[in-house]
C-alpha cells in the first residue's frame, strides 16, 4: 500500500511540475506545491483502506463465530450420539442380564422338580417296601392265630 502511495504522489509531483519557487533561505532548494486534491485523494484512499481492513476483520470474525458454532453444535451431536450408544449398550447388557436370569430360574425350576420327582420314587418305594413288610408280616401272624385257634378247637 505504501509503495502505491508513493507512486502516486511521484506521478502527481511530476505532472506538477516546478510550481513552487525558490526559498528565501537557500538559493538552491525549490519547494513544489501539490494539489490540494491530491491530499483528498490520499484520505480517501486511507479511508478505503481501512474500510476494507474494518470489512476484512468482521468476516474473519463471522466466520469464526460461525465455526466456533459448528463446532459447538458438532460437540453436542457427538455427545448425544455417545448418549445414545451407552444406553443401547446398557439395554443390551440388561436385556442379556435377565436372558440369563430366565434361564437360571428354568434350570433351578427344572433341578427343583428332579428333586422333587426323586424323592416321591424314593417315598413311594419306601411306602411299597413297608406296606409288603407288613402284608407279609399280617399274613404270618394272621396264619399263627389261626393255627392257634384250631390248636384251642382239638
Amino acid at each position: 500500500m505504501a509503495s502505491m502511495a508513493l507512486k502516486t504522489i511521484l506521478t502527481k509531483s511530476h505532472l506538477a511540475g516546478p510550481m513552487g519557487g525558490r526559498s528565501l533561505w537557500s538559493s538552491r532548494v525549490s519547494v513544489s506545491l501539490a494539489p490540494r486534491t491530491f491530499q483528498v485523494s490520499l484520505h480517501h484512499e486511507s479511508t478505503t483502506t481501512h474500510a476494507r481492513k474494518a470489512t476484512d476483520a468482521a468476516k474473519q470474525g463471522a466466520n469464526e463465530a460461525a465455526k466456533a458454532g459448528q463446532d459447538v453444535k458438532n460437540n453436542a451431536a457427538s455427545a448425544a450420539e455417545d448418549v445414545t450408544q451407552k444406553a443401547k449398550d446398557a439395554a443390551e447388557k440388561v436385556a442379556d442380564t435377565a436372558q440369563d436370569l430366565t434361564e437360571k430360574a428354568k434350570q433351578t425350576a427344572q433341578d427343583a422338580w428332579g428333586t422333587v420327582k426323586d424323592t416321591t420314587q424314593k417315598i413311594k418305594e419306601t411306602v411299597v417296601g413297608k406296606a409288603e413288610d407288613s402284608k407279609d408280616s399280617v399274613k404270618k401272624n394272621a396264619e399263627t392265630v389261626k393255627r392257634s385257634m384250631n390248636m384251642k378247637n382239638y
